[in-house]
């Protein structure tokens, strides 16, 4: 029998509702989340990807179905669990160390005690000297991380990335894969990261689920293992399993260009 996970979807079904009737996005999700994975989810544009994040934060309800953390029905949004978008939301008018303590701030836990783990934490990701800077006056990378430390500056069991990195350019979103891996590696986080680059998702996550065309079900889950002296996720693509992986998903996938 295996083991409960952090997380576990449980034949978790999604529609949306719109003038024109009603659009499935997912259909009987079967989803085990073990602590301290890091899985990557991909699928075709609309497929439903960013729903099971929704899902699991607790932003919506599954219309059939169960979406538990640590075996309880989520019921609502959780304090375990912390939700990094596409754009950073940095408050302008906030400096980073402000924006840093927001979350902290909301929960009412703006303490010294969480003030002194916050400096820490900005400390040791390289933004200690910048706490006193505006969002305006750093890199698209930099903000980026601050919103990682952001979500992890509540202390969240659970992270969920929603393609973090789409907003930068190339060799930014490398070097921030890198970093946030790491990150995450470090605070001992369980992680979902939803992306639409396969290679992203290879190089960073140990598991990665594909789905299909909407409504999104399961395809596939591939344990990735990737051979190589240094972990980071730029140099596991020079992996010789990496490409082997690549064309397995991308073959799943079925994006053909007309």
């Amino acid at each position: 029998m295996s083991k409960q996970g952090i997380v576990s979807l449980e034949g978790v079904c999604m529609n949306y509702q719109d003038l024109e009737g009603e659009t499935p996005a997912l259909k009987n999700i079967d989803l085990e989340v073990q602590e301290g994975e890091f899985i990557g989810i991909v699928g075709p544009s609309g497929c439903g990807k960013s729903t099971i994040l929704s899902l699991i934060a607790g932003l919506i309800k599954p219309c059939s179905g169960q979406v538990k953390i640590e075996g309880k029905e989520v019921e609502g949004p959780s304090s375990k669990v912390g939700y990094m978008l596409q754009q950073d939301h940095l408050f302008e008018w906030r400096t980073i160390l402000q924006n840093v303590m927001l979350g902290l701030e909301i929960q009412k836990k703006a303490n010294e005690e969480n003030k002194k783990k916050v400096m820490k934490l900005l400390d040791t990701y390289g933004l200690g000297d910048f706490k006193n800077h505006y969002p305006r006056q750093l890199s698209g990378g930099m903000r980026q991380r601050v919103a990682l430390i952001r979500t992890l500056a509540v202390d969240p069991k659970i992270l969920l990335l929603d393609e973090p990195f789409s907003a930068l350019d190339y060799q930014t979103r490398l070097a921030l894969s890198d970093e946030v891996a790491d990150i995450i590696k470090k605070e001992k986080k369980t992680a979902l990261l939803v992306t639409h680059d396969i290679s992203e998702a290879i190089s960073m996550c140990n598991r990665v689920i594909v789905l299909s065309k909407r409504p999104g079900v399961i395809k596939s889950s591939h344990d990735i293992h990737l051979s190589g002296e240094k972990r980071n996720p730029v140099s596991l693509r020079k992996a010789p399993e990496f490409r082997e992986y690549f064309n397995i998903i991308w073959e799943e996938l079925d994006v053909h260009v007309n």
